[in-house]
């Protein structure tokens, strides 16, 4: 991604932009899950409506109908649910919606909007039923859940609500990191240590050099707590005043960003953001240098991804594919079991940007195990090739999404979150680690902070200090993960 001080160059216009913590974490993980209870189904028809009314002339509803919402902001319909004890839930609303307009609505427990504005988008027709979930914290006994229209147009068509508290939250101490263990790639899959393929969802941070101060002990709780994200990525820019003005900082920063994402559990990207000069030959030295002190260090930890090079430009695949066949053995010397990303042509975009495309690093893959390739993509500039060659690509390649933005290609302007969708679906199906960009309150559209939470030191929970791309993409690292362990 580029700086937060320096302007794009023209041609990129074109591209994508402690050792006794982890025992404890892994033998609470080797832990068995605790009972929960099955999901449970409240229709809409008998839950408390305000601006709207219990119809049943659309057929494919659940139990005697659904509500139709009044054509206003306002309107709600309000479930009363109860849980045996606090934790964790999955909602999951069912809902029809025949117009071509998104319907939003804030989605409140116990009076505070836990998802706001989430979108209900058109289905096709009054009678085609599609569903939305959202991760909120029930307490112990009674819960209120308001499903409220925030535009003139009203809400859906709403046919009933289910709670899941089987898909919540690893109990206690049971991080993503704790879950999973180290990670291995396993054909085309991220895989974790029972050998079954996951996805990774989370945060990039923005340059260490100019927002360490948003990447504190309260916005990490926050990212692993309020947001349940499983993994950040600490960008350790190399130019742009960052590691090759002061290489010990850089290096003493990024480890202490590791403990404190170990520390909540995650799983932590250690990202070589070379950005300017493209070719990353320029920095060779310098990441030998800085791989092997962080391999050195914290190799013997089961939660971390090693990325390479942020995005390569201007030079040939087999520049790059010369560049990660030096590297890699120097961090194999310290650390042989962490999984490698290896950048990819023309911004991450697997040559996209560049008119080229991912075949060929399917003819001409880098020669070592256990790595991934990278893509970036940033939706509003970003259309369907980019979207159908990481379709293609992932089914021959180990892919991994470590930056992305609902916005153009500078992390500027309007969001696409449609566009996005698409995206976020596909890597859902096709089970694609992904990480956004960017943890931060940098003034562009594409970071999550508003301007001076970092310099207020928050609050970072919830949503009131959180711009409209921070709100949509909060509420999709914040569902359930399927993190497979037998």
């Amino acid at each position: 991604m580029t700086s937060a001080r320096s302007v794009r160059p023209p041609l990129r216009s074109l591209g994508a932009a402690g050792a006794a913590v982890a025992a404890l974490l892994l033998g609470l993980a080797a832990a068995p899950p605790a009972a929960v209870a099955a999901p449970v189904t409240h229709e809409a028809e008998t839950a408390t409506v305000s601006q709207g009314a219990a119809e049943s002339n659309h057929t494919g509803f659940t139990g005697t109908g659904f509500v139709n919402y009044d054509n206003t902001a306002g309107g709600y319909v309000q479930w009363n649910v109860d849980a045996a004890q606090a934790g964790t839930a999955t909602l999951t609303l069912r809902y029809a919606n025949g117009s071509t307009t998104n319907r939003p609505m804030d989605i409140a427990v116990n009076g505070a909007v836990t998802s706001s504005g989430k979108a209900f988008a058109g289905t096709g027709a009054w009678t085609t039923w599609a569903t939305t979930t959202v991760t909120a914290n029930l307490k112990a006994g009674t819960n209120t859940i308001r499903a409220t229209a925030t535009t003139a147009n009203g809400g859906p068509n709403v046919d009933h609500l289910k709670v899941d508290t089987a898909t919540t939250q690893p109990p206690t101490g049971a991080t993503p990191a704790a879950v999973n263990g180290q990670l291995k790639v396993c054909g085309t899959q991220l895989c974790n240590r029972y050998g079954k393929p996951i996805q990774l969802r989370g945060m990039s941070g923005h340059g260490t050099q100019w927002y360490s101060q948003c990447l504190t002990g309260g916005s990490l709780d926050a990212l692993a707590k309020d947001w349940n994200a499983d993994v950040l990525r600490v960008s350790t820019y190399v130019q742009e005043e960052g590691y090759e003005t002061d290489p010990r900082k850089y290096t003493d920063l990024a480890h202490s960003l590791i403990d404190q994402a170990t520390a909540r559990g995650m799983y932590v990207i250690v990202d070589w953001h070379m950005l300017d000069p493209g070719d990353p030959h320029y920095n060779l030295a310098r990441a030998k240098t800085f791989f092997t002190e962080i391999a050195q260090r914290h190799g013997s930890r089961t939660n971390l991804l090693y990325e390479i090079a942020n995005e390569p430009s201007g030079v040939a695949w087999s520049r790059i594919k010369s560049y990660a066949e030096q590297l890699i053995p120097v961090i194999r010397a310290k650390d042989a079991e962490t999984p490698v990303l290896v950048g990819t042509r023309a911004w991450s975009s697997l040559g996209v940007s560049e008119g080229a495309d991912e075949s060929e690093v399917v003819a001409n893959p880098v020669n070592a195990s256990n790595i991934m390739y990278t893509f970036h993509f940033y939706a509003y500039s970003h259309r369907e090739a980019y979207l159908n060659t990481l379709s293609r690509a992932a089914d021959k390649l180990p892919v991994f999404v470590t930056e992305f933005g609902t916005q153009n290609y500078a992390g500027e302007g309007a969001n696409d979150f449609a566009m996005t969708q698409r995206f976020i679906d596909l890597m859902a199906a096709k089970k694609i680690s992904w990480v956004n960009w960017n943890y931060s309150d940098d003034h562009r559209s594409g970071a999550v902070f508003t301007a001076g939470t970092c310099a207020n030191n928050g609050p970072w929970a919830g949503t009131s200090n959180l711009k409209p791309a921070g709100v949509w993409i909060r509420d999709r690292i914040r569902t359930a993960d399927d993190f497979p362990t037998s």
